[in-house]
């Protein structure tokens, strides 16, 4: 469980770590639900009683100072030290109870992770699984700083205090409706886009550079239907014909199933494949109960190969 929701973590520390983390108060009261002056007051209360400023705004963004990041350190410490705490206790109970804490990117939430709960729960029914849904760069971020146990993302480094429990090499591809007219192919080349609608991802998404890199200076013009950093809705956009996408199959993979839309790989010496990754907190740190269910994951990681 979270020591936060145990009441072992002090609101002002709660918040103080969101707001460096997310850099915005706005952001920080999203995930909160909490009014932005309720934060904004605890942080300015929690400067004047240390006597220094912990945010500089930079690029309307906060930044913290040389005084909070060294603040942002201990804190950390101590949710790691309080993590492991709890989930040693968490431990004296076996696999009967207890929460694993899992980020996760989107396509992964709608596609691998559905599966592997329904398994897991079937042999673990009274242990919770918390999932955030995250960017790439973000769920790594979570197991290096300890507020995960487990994290799933696309081409990022393992943190030097977590360790890569699985990963797998998974083609792009253009992704239509059945009645596309690429859709009997079996794979395509970059300049067999050229002049299709395609339904991009944003900057906020790994799989942008992807693209980006493909038609880097390249003759290929296509025509961008829109951009976004749902891939829920681009599968929406899809079936509906209004444009193709670009990217794996991990988040369609139901839709694949289906017949409803189509995989075709795209196959180019520029595009590299992604690389999708498994990670968890230190041996060490780790439950029992993540644990188990990182063993579940790891075998749709298999299966995915």
């Amino acid at each position: 469980m979270d020591p936060y929701r145990l009441g072992l973590i002090a609101t002002r520390t709660h918040y103080f770590q969101l707001v460096a983390r997310l850099g915005s108060i706005r952001q920080a009261s999203k995930a909160l639900n909490v009014a932005p002056s309720s934060i904004s007051r605890v942080i300015k209360q929690l400067e004047e009683e240390l006597d220094t400023p912990l945010f500089e705004r930079v690029r309307q963004r906060l930044r913290l100072t040389s005084a909070g990041e060294l603040l942002l350190y201990h804190v950390r410490e101590s949710y790691v030290d309080l993590n492991r705490a709890v989930t040693e206790i968490n431990d004296l109970s076996g696999l009967r109870r207890g929460t694993v804490t899992v980020a996760v990117i989107e396509s992964v939430a709608r596609g691998i992770l559905p599966e592997a709960l329904e398994e897991f729960w079937d042999r673990h029914p009274e242990i919770t699984v918390d999932v955030r849904v995250t960017t790439s760069q973000e769920a790594a971020t979570a197991i290096g700083d300890g507020s995960c146990d487990l994290a799933i993302a696309f081409d990022v480094r393992v943190p030097r205090n977590a360790r890569k429990l699985a990963a797998v090499q998974l083609p792009l591809g253009l992704i239509v409706p059945p009645d596309s007219h690429l859709a009997a192919r079996e794979e395509l080349r970059a300049f067999d886009i050229s002049g299709e609608r395609i339904i991009l991802s944003d900057t906020s998404l790994s799989l942008s550079m992807s693209v980006e890199e493909l038609f880097s200076g390249s003759m290929v013009e296509f025509s961008r239907r829109t951009r976004t950093n749902s891939i829920g809705l681009m599968i929406d956009l899809a079936r509906r014909g209004l444009g193709n996408i670009m990217q794996t199959r991990v988040g369609v993979e139901r839709e694949v199933r289906s017949g409803e839309l189509i995989f075709i790989p795209l196959r180019d010496p520029k595009l590299q494949p992604r690389r999708l990754m498994l990670m968890s907190r230190a041996k060490a740190e780790i439950s029992d109960a993540a644990s188990a269910f990182a063993t579940s994951l790891a075998q749709r990681f298999e299966q995915l190969k």
